[in-house]
């Protein structure tokens, strides 16, 4: 394949897409690419001001877009059920969700449910709105689950024996787990749905190494981030090339194809072997479906 850019994307006319974290950084410019192309584009953020800020952005230069915000918080799994709920009401098809917000590095915090917070919103906070919108997806002709992880994935590791992580707790350790998890989830996903019969299919990608605003460099070296790293657009391109590009099969992993696929062009890549391991797969997707009581897919022998 050529070098991939946004120019190969083909219109979305009458899709209706869901992108959680949209009101800034590489949700910000998916958004903003997509509802260019034509889809109904929902922003579904925890942070009300912030996201109509970006909905403004994008409608004020763009008028004929169609973007709108829907409150959600991945730190509750109660906001989840019910960001689901209101979709659903509204909503008769789903064409594509990008799992995209994320916290990088933060302190020890739980989320609503008492989970460690970096594995709570990054991994099991997608992994039960994707659960509570997947009879949408498998309704909905041609759809996809974009679920966007990092190249921190290859120095992850799932801390089965304490995922609240009590006892080892290191902020990008647990950065790190959760971008394998949501690797190994997308991974999984699409096994089990093409297991199911289902069309539905899923995709991995990540964005390299950009400029956004949870990405924090020390003084005097943050002065230069905007000139030394991938703006939050070329970070975009591997997720939209994840959500668009028609010779998308399933189950492949999408990143910047240069050096340490942290710069470039969007490419299919290889993952981390920790990655492609199957028994992984299948215990964290127990694990993830005891802990959000979200139960789909099942994998029957």
């Amino acid at each position: 394949m050529k070098k991939w850019t946004k120019n190969n994307i083909v219109r979305q006319d009458n899709k209706i897409v869901i992108i959680t974290g949209a009101n800034s950084g590489i949700g910000f410019q998916a958004a903003r690419v997509l509802s260019l192309k034509g889809a109904k584009v929902i922003m579904a953020c925890r942070n009300e001001v912030k996201a109509q800020k970006a909905v403004a952005r994008i409608k004020g230069k763009y008028y004929k877009t169609d973007v709108e915000f829907m409150h959600l918080d991945l730190a509750s799994l109660a906001s989840v059920a019910m960001f689901a709920s209101n979709f659903r009401k509204r909503y008769d098809r789903l064409d594509i969700l990008i799992n995209n917000a994320g916290v990088l590095a933060t302190p020890l915090r739980k989320t609503a449910e008492g989970y460690e917070l970096q594995f709570g919103i990054n991994h099991l906070g997608h992994f039960a709105l994707t659960g509570c919108l997947i009879e949408l997806l498998n309704r909905t002709k041609g759809s996809r689950v974009v679920t966007v992880t990092s190249i921190a994935h290859f120095r992850g590791r799932i801390h089965f024996e304490d995922l609240s992580a009590e006892s080892w707790y290191g902020r990008m350790r647990a950065y790190r787990q959760s971008k394998l998890a949501n690797l190994v989830f997308a991974y999984e996903l699409h096994r089990r749905l093409e297991k199911s019969g289902s069309a539905t299919i899923s995709v991995a990608a990540h964005p390299g190494i950009c400029s956004t605003h949870i990405v924090w460099l020390p003084f005097p070296v943050n002065i230069l981030k905007n000139l030394v790293l991938m703006s939050a657009y070329r970070g975009s391109l591997p997720i939209l090339m994840a959500a668009t590009e028609q010779d998308i099969r399933g189950g492949e992993y999408i990143g910047p194809s240069g050096v340490w696929q942290a710069f470039g062009h969007p490419a299919v890549l290889e993952s981390g072997k920790m990655s492609h391991n199957r028994k992984l797969w299948e215990r964290l997707w127990e694990v993830s479906g005891k802990m959000t009581g979200v139960t789909y897919l099942k994998n029957n022998p």
